[in-house]
Parts: structure tokens; sequence; C-alpha cells
């Protein structure tokens, strides 16, 4: 899996992705001592590099799309919780490592969002 993770792009920052998403989540809950949303940040952001790894053993075009668009979907989640832990004030966005986090889900669904409409378009 390794060899393979730094071939493909997405493969490689989802995975960078979950492992600052566990970092937060222990931050978060240690420190904090923030349980609810946090856990729901745990299980998203770490889902989409699962989601993403599963597509690479899709049955078809069809079911990579699948899995592809379910990753999409959890790294918007993502994103909606890591805003509301912004705007909570559980995490300083004036930080560089919170401005980092930001970009780089950003990034992420920008390549997912690309792949999925690559896709779909070629199917039709």
């Amino acid at each position: 899996m390794m060899d393979e993770r730094s071939e493909n792009l997405i493969l490689e920052k989802s995975y960078q992705f979950s492992l600052i998403i566990i970092e937060l989540y222990k931050f978060l809950t240690e420190k904090k001592r923030e349980y609810i949303i946090s856990k729901q940040l745990l299980r998203c952001g770490t889902s989409i590099g699962a989601n993403v790894n599963e597509a690479q053993a899709a049955i078809s075009k069809r079911d990579f799309i699948s899995k592809m668009s379910i990753a999409s979907k959890e790294a918007r989640e993502t994103l909606y919780w890591l805003c509301l832990l912004k705007d909570s004030h559980f995490i300083d966005p004036e930080k560089q490592k919170v401005k980092n986090l930001f970009n780089e889900i950003n990034s992420i669904i920008n390549i997912i969002t690309k792949i999925v409409k690559s896709g779909q378009v070629s199917e039709k």
C-alpha cells in the first residue's frame, strides 16, 4: 500500500490528512475537553481516505465514482465540522496549523471533485 499511496496524490493526501485529524482529535479531547464535535470530525475526516482507498479496488467505473463521491461528501462534512470548531473558538484560525488544515481539506475537496466530474463526463 505504501508504494501505491506514494504514486497516487489523492491517496497520499487523504492518508496524511487522516493523521492530522487524529492529532487534532487528541488535542480537542485532551486539552479542550470537547468530545462530540471532535468525534464527528474524527469519523468523517478519516473516512475520506478510507473511501478513496476503497475506490482503488472498485469493480467498475460506476463503483469507483460512487466511492469517490462518498469521499467527497465526507470531505465536505469535515470542512463543516472544522468551520464549526473555528467559529466556536475551539481552534484558533490564526494558527498556521489551522490555516494549513483548511488549505488541505479544500485541496482534497477540489481534487476529489475533479476526479468525480471527469469520471461522470466520460460515462455519458
